[in-house]
């Protein structure tokens, strides 16, 4: 049986230095984390301490992590985990499932001049403080940025049918807090029956199961969220083309709207003629 070629490769060990400049930091930063029992103790030979390979590659994951957003404190946890038998690349990946945003929004940047352009004397404070609430723009000096092109071009074309742009913004404070709660009605969805964690703790394995199953679901609320609406809209729509053709007083199916209702006795007679059995 052949050898593992890796197992006979000799394993390196650096000094203190030797390892931080490995790592990309500062000697004084190396020694910051061993106090925070961020790294293994190292081996010691008299006065001179050996770090290892297995220690280099702990501080990358530290780097990573700090890139990520987490605090020494986090990190610390995470490590724990590590070490207690799971794998912290594992972790990692049920948390870039967790935090990929879910959006795919594409900023659109104008100058005042072109937002003059493009909503005209609509444009007031009362709109912008809207559209700032809502989360819609943010403002400088120079102009503003919208965070999204099609909730942007959807704005531009309701407004090009006739409806203002205050009753835009207004319609989208009303959809923001149906939308808030229907995400929320997802999470518990997920929360309850998919995370299903002992004492919410995650076992060895679990964080790629539930990495995967966030990859899997990410498209199913909005895929819901789309049907639903357009069944809603077909309703809707149906009844009010049912309000617009459904006869009104004095009129009858068929007929138009000024056209009076014939007098039964006279279906069928002569218009001089009195009704039979007058």
């Amino acid at each position: 049986m052949a050898e593992d070629p890796e197992a006979l490769r000799p394993r390196r060990e650096y000094r203190v230095e030797e390892l931080a400049e490995a790592a990309g930091i500062t000697v004084r930063t190396l020694r910051f984390y061993r106090e925070r029992r961020l790294l293994p103790a190292p081996r010691r030979e008299g006065r001179v301490a050996w770090y290892s390979e297995e220690h280099l590659a702990r501080l990358k994951v530290i780097a990573a992590l700090l890139d990520r957003g987490h605090t020494l404190g986090g990190i610390a946890e995470l490590l724990g985990a590590w070490e207690e038998g799971r794998d912290v690349a594992e972790l990692l990946g049920l948390e870039a499932a967790i935090t990929t945003r879910w959006s795919d929004e594409t900023p659109v940047r104008l100058t005042w001049d072109e937002a003059a352009e493009t909503f005209g004397e609509q444009l007031t404070d009362e709109a912008l403080a809207a559209a700032v609430g809502l989360g819609y723009v943010a403002l400088d000096e120079e102009g503003a940025t919208h965070v999204s092109r099609r909730l942007l071009d959807a704005t531009t074309t309701l407004m090009g049918e006739g409806v203002p742009l205050t009753a835009v913004l207004d319609a989208g404070r009303h959809v923001r807090e149906h939308v808030d709660a229907m995400a929320e009605r997802f999470v518990e969805l997920f929360r309850t029956h998919v995370l299903n964690l002992d004492e919410a703790k995650l076992l060895p394995g679990e964080a790629a199961r539930l990495a995967e199953a966030l990859e899997r679901l990410r498209p199913v609320a909005g895929e819901v969220v789309q049907a639903e609406l357009a069944m809603a809209m077909d309703r809707r729509i149906r009844a009010e083309i049912d309000t617009l053709l459904r006869p009104g007083p004095g009129t009858a199916p068929g007929l138009d709207p000024g056209q009076a209702v014939p007098d039964p006795g006279q279906v069928g007679s002569d218009p001089g003629q009195e009704p039979a059995g007058g």
